[in-house]
C-alpha cells in the first residue's frame, strides 16, 4: 500500500471519528442552491430582495464575526446580482469569511475569482496583500487540506505556484516584487536549486530599475548556484555559474554590505572546483584513461587556485607525477 492510501485511509478514519453534530437546517432557495441556516436564525430573515440591502446583511454578519451568516448572505448576492456594482466586494467577504475560519486555501481561491471575474475592484492591493500573507503561511509550513477539511502535508510545489499567481495578478504591485523572491525561497526549501536560480534571475531581471530587490535576487540567485554546486558530485559547472554571478553581483552593487562575504564564499566555491576536479581525476584513473585523469588533476593546479598547498594540490602533484613514471607515452 502507498502512503498516499495511508493517508487517505487515516484521513476517512478521522473524519468517522470526529463527533457528530446535526446540522443546521438545510434550506433550497432556486437560482442559489441550497444553504444552512444558523441555529436559532429565524428561516430566510437575512435574505433581501435588493443587491446592495444583501451585502449590508453579509457586512454586518462579519463585523460581527458570524461568517456563517457572512458567507451565505454574500454568496447569495454574488449568486443573485453577478453584475451588480456590489458584487465584488460580496466576492471578497466569501474570501474573508474562509480566512477567518483558517481554510487558506479556499480563501486564496475565491480571492482569485476576483481577478478573474472583477478586474477593476478598486481594493485589488488589499487583495493581493491578503493572497501574499497566505502564501507566507504555507511558505511557513502550514499544510494543505484534504477535501478543504483535513491537514494532510505542506508542499513548496503548491507554495511556489500561490505566489506565482500572486506575481502574475499583480507584478509591478506592492507585494509583486517579494512574491517573486519568495518563489525562490519556495523552491529552496524543495532543493530545487535549479528553478530557485530560475525565480531569482527572473525577479533581477524584471526589477533591475529597483536596486534592493535586484541585488537580493542576484545575491540569491548565486547562493542556489552554490547550493546547486555542493549537489553535483560529477559536474563543478554550477561553482562556476555561482562565481560568475557573485562577480556579477560584486560590479553592480559595490557598496553592498555582503560583498565581504560573498568573496568568502567564491574562495570556498574555487576549492570546490578543485575538490571536483579532483574527484573526477581520480574516476578517470580508475577508468585507467590516464590522459583524461592527468586534465582534471592539472585542472586542480589552475592558476586561480586560492590554496596551492592544500591538500587536494599536493595530492594532484603527486598523482600527475606518478602517471608520468609508470605511462611515460602520456608525457608531452
Amino acid at each position: 500500500m502507498n502512503r498516499w492510501s495511508i493517508r487517505l485511509g487515516l484521513a476517512a478514519v478521522i473524519l468517522m471519528a470526529l463527533p457528530y453534530r446535526s446540522p443546521a437546517p438545510l434550506i433550497y432557495t432556486p437560482g442559489e442552491g441550497w444553504t444552512y441556516e444558523s441555529v436559532g436564525e429565524p428561516s430566510g430573515n437575512w435574505r433581501r430582495t435588493k443587491a446592495l440591502a444583501q451585502l449590508v446583511v453579509a457586512q454586518d454578519a462579519f463585523d460581527r464575526k458570524d461568517y456563517s451568516l457572512a458567507l451565505n448572505a454574500a454568496r447569495r448576492t454574488v449568486t443573485l446580482w453577478p453584475l451588480s456594482d456590489y458584487a465584488p466586494q460580496a466576492q471578497y467577504l466569501i474570501g474573508r469569511c474562509y480566512e477567518a475560519n483558517k481554510h487558506d486555501e479556499k480563501a486564496f481561491d475565491e480571492y482569485q475569482k476576483i481577478f478573474t471575474q472583477y478586474p477593476r475592484y478598486p481594493n485589488y492591493e488589499d487583495v493581493l496583500g491578503r493572497e501574499y500573507e497566505i502564501s507566507g503561511r504555507f511558505l511557513a509550513g502550514q499544510w494543505f487540506r484534504l477535501w478543504n477539511l483535513i491537514p494532510l502535508y505542506p508542499s513548496m510545489e503548491k507554495t511556489a505556484a500561490l505566489y506565482a499567481k500572486v506575481v502574475k495578478n499583480g507584478p509591478y504591485s506592492s507585494v509583486g516584487p517579494q512574491a517573486q523572491m519568495k518563489i525562490g525561497a519556495a523552491r529552496e526549501k524543495q532543493k530545487n536549486y535549479a528553478e530557485a536560480v530560475k525565480a531569482y534571475e527572473r525577479a533581477a531581471d524584471r526589477y533591475n530599475d529597483r536596486p534592493q530587490i535586484a541585488a537580493d535576487a542576484l545575491y540569491r540567485a548565486g547562493i542556489a548556484y552554490q547550493k546547486q554546486a555542493q549537489t553535483a558530485e560529477y559536474d563543478q559547472g554550477m561553482a562556476g555559474k555561482a562565481m560568475a554571478t557573485f562577480e556579477e553581483f560584486k560590479t553592480l552593487y559595490p557598496d553592498d554590505p555582503r560583498v565581504p562575504g560573498v568573496e568568502k564564499i567564491e574562495t570556498a566555491l574555487r576549492i570546490e572546483q578543485k575538490r571536483g576536479n579532483f574527484v573526477i581525476a581520480q574516476y578517470y584513473e580508475s577508468q585507467k584513461k590516464w590522459e583524461g585523469a592527468k586534465v582534471y588533476y592539472n585542472a586542480v593546479l589552475a592558476n586561480n587556485d586560492p590554496d596551492p598547498n592544500s591538500s587536494y594540490s599536493v595530492q594532484a602533484r603527486e598523482r600527475i607525477a606518478a602517471i608520468n613514471r609508470q605511462h611515460p607515452a602520456t608525457v608531452q
